[in-house]
């Protein structure tokens, strides 16, 4: 490996970190239910909140609000996984690399 490359690498290597506290400032939100349940997650993929409308909350239908929470999660950490990409592909140049993109 010659030294323009190790230089190469280790440019990036900071500009991911710098990616890296920029989408730990990032959230998306999702929804379900009209809005009855709303989930907050990072750009790093972390769960920030989840807001549940209280006229939801019925003992005799959890399972239903069970399936919102669920889906809005899975929502909410699937759009951030798109995000997360779009700002690393901006570093790495749109290379694939595994565990990165």
């Amino acid at each position: 490996m010659d030294l323009g490359m190790i230089k190469q690498a280790m440019e990036m290597k900071k500009q991911m970190d710098k990616v890296q506290k920029e989408l730990a400032k990032l959230t998306v939100e999702a929804e379900t239910g009209k809005g009855a349940v709303k989930v907050v997650a990072s750009g790093q993929l972390r769960i920030m909140s989840i807001k549940i409308d209280p006229t939801v909350i019925d003992p005799h239908k959890s399972g239903d609000l069970e399936k919102m929470i669920h889906k809005a999660i899975n929502s909410a950490l699937e759009d951030a996984q798109k995000m997360a990409s779009k700002e690393l592909s901006k570093v790495t140049s749109g290379l694939n690399i595994p565990g990165l993109t």
